[in-house]
């Protein structure tokens, strides 16, 4: 079931868009590197390879993706429309195609997995992930086995995987679960236990078998083979300066380059995201006027050209 009038969604939409002022945006590289890319946290926008925003949405997000078609699926926070937190599915123009309300305390994932369905994660007393249709229709679902004393610490970004699997980052167990899809553990990964509070806040599985884990508040980002063996670490020693701060969203670009979030960048001259390369060079970073971080984005273009991998 549809849960928010798409007509007064648009409206609101197009009120805000009027009224807001792109923020000043700056991409540096010395590589000459300038992307287009969607982000998500207490501003949502589409901001351009200029570092100007060129589309804004009138939701705080955790999650989000643009879709082959051109929308852009969102996992909503909470709000007076969205109590429970939610996703939305809406054009750029800002009509509202789909919405579903969350039952819980907090939705923290979107991801659409193809057939028509959406990936989402719901935290609360019963910690789920669900598959639903575009009617609103759940079509899977089976609870996450995580602790329930902090919902907002449940799970972050959950991903479904090729072979049909769930990848799942539980924060304050710090532990990344693979869950079949009759949620069955698969297979899980226990983050270090220094730095203190590495939570997995995103695990991507590479086109490799390995994973991609970015741990929060550890700001510290690692990759471990399938065996838990750590073939990679990005922190703040292997920096020039320390920019790593409360890294959330993480993704691998095609040419084996790593895009990284500072959410805890919060005051308007912090470097916002970050590029480095394999042997850990950083070649781009994004600073905005805004006084938060980005919680979670995606790469859409490359010097005018498409991002043709967006694993995050």
């Amino acid at each position: 079931m549809r849960t928010m009038s798409v007509v007064v969604a648009a409206m609101v939409m197009i009120t805000l868009i009027a009224a807001a002022e792109p923020p000043a945006g700056v991409q540096t590289s010395d590589a000459g590197i300038a992307h287009s890319f969607l982000v998500c946290g207490a501003t949502t926008a589409i901001v351009g390879e200029d570092g100007r925003r060129g589309v804004a949405f009138p939701y705080g997000t955790r999650d989000g993706y643009v879709l082959p078609s051109g929308n852009v699926l969102l996992a909503v926070s909470k709000s007076k429309d969205f109590p429970g937190g939610g996703v939305v599915e809406l054009t750029r123009e800002g009509k509202v195609v789909f919405a579903w309300k969350g039952t819980q305390a907090e939705v923290s994932s979107a991801q659409d997995v193809g057939d028509g369905h959406i990936l989402l994660t719901e935290a609360g007393p019963k910690p789920r992930l669900l598959e639903i249709d575009r009617a609103g229709k759940t079509v899977l679902e089976f609870p996450l086995r995580c602790q329930t004393t902090d919902a907002h610490m449940e799970t972050r970004m959950s991903r479904k995987l090729p072979g049909g699997s769930y990848l799942v980052p539980h924060l304050l167990d710090k532990v990344v679960r693979e869950y079949t899809p009759a949620g069955a553990v698969a297979w899980e990964f226990k983050t270090p236990s220094e730095p203190a509070e590495s939570w997995p806040f995103t695990a991507i599985r590479l086109a490799s078998g390995n994973t991609l884990i970015a741990c929060t508040h550890g700001n510290l980002v690692i990759e471990i083979d399938r065996a838990g063996k750590e073939v990679w670490r990005l922190a703040n020693s292997d920096l020039p300066t320390p920019l790593l701060k409360d890294p959330c969203g993480a993704q691998r670009l095609a040419n084996g380059n790593t895009v990284i979030t500072s959410y805890g960048a919060s005051k308007a001259d912090e470097v916002k995201m970050l590029e480095v390369t394999p042997d850990k060079r950083v070649v781009w970073t994004y600073r905005s006027n805004l006084p938060h971080g980005v919680h979670e984005f995606q790469i859409l273009t490359t010097n005018g050209k498409a991002e043709p991998a967006a694993l995050k």
